[in-house]
Protein backbone atom coordinates (compact mmCIF):
# COMPACT_ATOMS: atom_id res chain seq x y z
CA UNK A 1 0.00 0.00 0.00
CA UNK A 2 1.69 3.61 -1.16
CA UNK A 3 2.48 5.56 2.14
CA UNK A 4 2.96 8.86 -0.28
CA UNK A 5 5.25 11.58 0.45
CA UNK A 6 5.11 13.86 3.30
CA UNK A 7 3.30 17.12 1.73
CA UNK A 8 5.33 20.04 0.39
CA UNK A 9 8.29 17.20 -0.30
CA UNK A 10 8.35 16.50 -4.08
CA UNK A 11 10.58 19.24 -5.47
CA UNK A 12 9.89 20.54 -9.10
CA UNK A 13 11.34 19.14 -12.19
CA UNK A 14 13.18 22.30 -13.00
CA UNK A 15 13.05 22.62 -17.12
CA UNK A 16 15.49 22.41 -18.96
CA UNK A 17 17.55 19.56 -19.31
CA UNK A 18 17.41 15.84 -19.96
CA UNK A 19 14.02 14.59 -17.87
CA UNK A 20 16.35 11.47 -16.74
CA UNK A 21 18.46 13.92 -15.25
CA UNK A 22 15.78 16.33 -13.63
CA UNK A 23 13.97 13.01 -12.16
CA UNK A 24 17.18 11.34 -11.01
CA UNK A 25 18.25 14.94 -8.96
CA UNK A 26 14.73 15.04 -7.81
CA UNK A 27 14.85 11.57 -6.44
CA UNK A 28 18.08 12.13 -4.79
CA UNK A 29 16.74 15.56 -3.10
CA UNK A 30 13.94 13.44 -1.32
CA UNK A 31 16.88 10.36 -0.51
CA UNK A 32 19.43 13.00 0.87
CA UNK A 33 16.59 15.02 2.98
CA UNK A 34 14.89 11.12 3.88
CA UNK A 35 11.34 12.56 2.32
CA UNK A 36 12.44 8.78 1.29
CA UNK A 37 13.88 6.89 4.47
CA UNK A 38 16.35 4.32 4.33
CA UNK A 39 14.72 1.14 3.07
CA UNK A 40 11.82 2.49 2.11
CA UNK A 41 10.17 0.46 -1.56
CA UNK A 42 10.29 2.80 -4.49
CA UNK A 43 7.68 1.80 -6.41
CA UNK A 44 7.99 2.86 -10.09
CA UNK A 45 4.50 3.91 -10.54
CA UNK A 46 4.06 5.63 -7.63
CA UNK A 47 7.09 7.73 -7.83
CA UNK A 48 6.51 8.36 -11.98
CA UNK A 49 3.32 9.77 -10.27
CA UNK A 50 4.07 12.39 -7.94
CA UNK A 51 6.60 13.48 -10.24
CA UNK A 52 4.51 13.65 -13.10
CA UNK A 53 6.41 11.61 -15.27
CA UNK A 54 6.25 8.17 -16.88
CA UNK A 55 7.81 5.20 -15.42
CA UNK A 56 10.81 4.92 -18.23
CA UNK A 57 12.84 8.45 -17.00
CA UNK A 58 11.58 7.10 -13.22
CA UNK A 59 13.46 3.48 -13.93
CA UNK A 60 16.87 5.25 -15.70
CA UNK A 61 17.19 7.36 -12.47
CA UNK A 62 16.68 4.66 -10.30
CA UNK A 63 19.16 1.82 -12.12
CA UNK A 64 21.91 5.62 -11.83
CA UNK A 65 21.11 5.64 -8.05
CA UNK A 66 22.10 2.03 -7.58
CA UNK A 67 25.41 2.44 -8.96
CA UNK A 68 26.37 5.21 -7.16
CA UNK A 69 24.67 3.26 -3.86
CA UNK A 70 21.25 5.40 -2.92
CA UNK A 71 19.04 3.02 -4.00
CA UNK A 72 19.63 -1.25 -3.65
CA UNK A 73 17.96 -3.36 -6.48
CA UNK A 74 16.80 -6.29 -5.22
CA UNK A 75 15.88 -9.42 -7.46
CA UNK A 76 12.19 -9.96 -7.85
CA UNK A 77 11.50 -7.52 -5.20
CA UNK A 78 12.54 -4.20 -6.77
CA UNK A 79 14.45 -1.01 -5.33
CA UNK A 80 14.88 0.23 -1.94
CA UNK A 81 16.81 3.17 -0.70
CA UNK A 82 19.94 2.29 0.75
CA UNK A 83 20.11 1.66 4.28
CA UNK A 84 23.65 2.80 5.09
CA UNK A 85 25.73 0.58 7.07
CA UNK A 86 28.03 1.67 10.22
CA UNK A 87 31.39 1.08 9.14
CA UNK A 88 30.57 3.22 5.53
CA UNK A 89 28.96 6.05 7.74
CA UNK A 90 32.24 5.69 9.46
CA UNK A 91 34.24 5.44 6.67
CA UNK A 92 32.82 9.06 5.13
CA UNK A 93 32.59 10.90 8.37
CA UNK A 94 36.32 10.16 8.78
CA UNK A 95 37.08 11.53 5.49
CA UNK A 96 35.16 14.46 5.55
CA UNK A 97 37.02 15.38 8.81
CA UNK A 98 40.39 15.53 7.32
CA UNK A 99 38.91 17.70 4.11
CA UNK A 100 37.28 19.70 6.15
CA UNK A 101 40.05 20.47 9.43
CA UNK A 102 42.01 21.19 6.13
CA UNK A 103 39.31 23.79 4.64
CA UNK A 104 39.66 25.60 8.17
CA UNK A 105 42.90 25.68 7.97
CA UNK A 106 43.14 27.48 4.55
CA UNK A 107 39.83 29.35 5.17
CA UNK A 108 41.85 31.08 8.20
CA UNK A 109 44.45 31.94 6.12
CA UNK A 110 42.62 33.41 3.65
CA UNK A 111 39.31 34.83 4.52
CA UNK A 112 38.43 37.98 4.21
CA UNK A 113 36.19 40.51 6.33
CA UNK A 114 33.41 39.87 3.61
CA UNK A 115 34.07 36.42 4.00
CA UNK A 116 33.98 35.82 7.60
CA UNK A 117 30.73 38.69 7.72
CA UNK A 118 29.44 36.25 5.63
CA UNK A 119 30.29 33.02 7.92
CA UNK A 120 28.59 35.45 10.63
CA UNK A 121 24.95 35.82 8.76
CA UNK A 122 24.52 31.50 8.15
CA UNK A 123 25.60 31.07 11.74
CA UNK A 124 22.93 33.54 12.70
CA UNK A 125 20.39 31.99 10.51
CA UNK A 126 21.41 28.62 12.01
CA UNK A 127 20.78 29.68 15.75
CA UNK A 128 17.63 30.65 14.43
CA UNK A 129 17.02 27.49 12.95
CA UNK A 130 18.01 25.87 15.84
CA UNK A 131 15.81 28.06 18.68
CA UNK A 132 12.88 27.57 16.36
CA UNK A 133 13.50 23.46 16.27
CA UNK A 134 13.52 23.47 12.46
CA UNK A 135 15.66 20.49 11.61
CA UNK A 136 15.24 21.06 8.22
CA UNK A 137 16.66 24.73 7.56
CA UNK A 138 19.29 23.85 10.47
CA UNK A 139 20.45 20.69 8.70
CA UNK A 140 20.41 22.82 5.13
CA UNK A 141 22.46 25.76 6.63
CA UNK A 142 25.03 23.95 8.28
CA UNK A 143 25.26 22.74 4.97
CA UNK A 144 26.02 25.47 3.98
CA UNK A 145 28.32 26.97 6.64
CA UNK A 146 30.67 24.14 5.68
CA UNK A 147 30.27 25.11 2.09
CA UNK A 148 31.18 28.35 2.70
CA UNK A 149 34.59 27.75 4.62
CA UNK A 150 35.38 25.11 1.76
CA UNK A 151 35.05 28.49 -0.32
CA UNK A 152 37.27 30.77 2.06
CA UNK A 153 40.09 27.92 1.77
CA UNK A 154 40.61 28.43 -1.74
CA UNK A 155 41.69 25.22 -3.38
CA UNK A 156 39.40 23.97 -6.08
CA UNK A 157 40.56 20.47 -5.61
CA UNK A 158 39.64 20.27 -2.16
CA UNK A 159 36.39 22.03 -2.96
CA UNK A 160 35.83 18.99 -5.93
CA UNK A 161 36.59 16.40 -3.50
CA UNK A 162 34.64 17.97 -0.29
CA UNK A 163 31.45 18.07 -3.04
CA UNK A 164 31.72 14.67 -3.88
CA UNK A 165 30.59 13.27 -0.38
CA UNK A 166 28.82 16.82 0.47
CA UNK A 167 25.27 15.31 -0.22
CA UNK A 168 25.89 12.11 1.17
CA UNK A 169 27.51 14.00 4.45
CA UNK A 170 24.06 15.56 4.94
CA UNK A 171 22.39 12.35 4.69
CA UNK A 172 24.00 10.90 7.28
CA UNK A 173 23.70 14.18 9.42
CA UNK A 174 19.66 14.74 9.10
CA UNK A 175 19.22 12.05 11.77
CA UNK A 176 21.72 13.76 14.41
CA UNK A 177 20.76 17.21 13.97
CA UNK A 178 18.34 17.87 16.81
CA UNK A 179 20.63 15.78 18.67
CA UNK A 180 23.43 18.02 17.55
CA UNK A 181 21.38 20.85 17.72
CA UNK A 182 22.45 24.41 19.64
CA UNK A 183 25.74 22.93 20.46
CA UNK A 184 26.99 22.34 17.06
CA UNK A 185 26.43 25.96 15.95
CA UNK A 186 28.10 27.02 19.13
CA UNK A 187 30.80 24.98 17.50
CA UNK A 188 30.82 26.94 14.84
CA UNK A 189 30.31 30.07 16.34
CA UNK A 190 34.15 29.40 17.85
CA UNK A 191 35.11 28.36 14.24
CA UNK A 192 34.11 31.18 12.72
CA UNK A 193 36.47 33.11 15.68
CA UNK A 194 39.23 31.65 14.74
CA UNK A 195 38.59 32.06 11.56
CA UNK A 196 38.38 35.76 11.85
CA UNK A 197 41.64 35.86 13.75
CA UNK A 198 43.61 33.81 11.18
CA UNK A 199 44.69 31.37 13.57
CA UNK A 200 45.03 28.42 11.16
CA UNK A 201 46.07 25.88 13.97
CA UNK A 202 43.13 26.89 16.17
CA UNK A 203 40.91 26.87 13.35
CA UNK A 204 42.12 23.44 12.03
CA UNK A 205 41.73 21.71 15.54
CA UNK A 206 37.86 23.66 16.08
CA UNK A 207 36.70 22.24 12.76
CA UNK A 208 38.46 18.65 13.76
CA UNK A 209 37.10 18.38 16.67
CA UNK A 210 33.67 19.52 15.32
CA UNK A 211 32.90 17.26 12.53
CA UNK A 212 34.19 14.31 14.86
CA UNK A 213 31.75 14.92 17.52
CA UNK A 214 29.27 14.57 14.32
CA UNK A 215 30.62 11.24 13.86
CA UNK A 216 30.58 9.95 17.43
CA UNK A 217 26.85 11.21 17.13
CA UNK A 218 25.86 9.17 14.40
CA UNK A 219 27.71 6.37 15.80
CA UNK A 220 26.18 6.49 19.15
CA UNK A 221 22.71 6.46 17.46
CA UNK A 222 23.45 3.65 15.40
CA UNK A 223 24.47 2.01 18.42
CA UNK A 224 21.26 2.98 20.61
Amino acid sequence: MSTGLPQGAVPRLERPGPLRDRVYEALLELITTRALRPGRHLVESELAGHLGVSRQPVREALQRLNTEGWVDLRPAQGAFVHEPTEEEADQLLTVRTLLEAEAARLAAGNADDAGVEALEEILAEGLEAVGADDVDAAVALNARFHAKVMELAGNAVLAELAAQVDRRVRWYYTPVARQRGGQSWVEHRELVAAIAAHDEQLATRLMREHTEHTRRSYRARADS
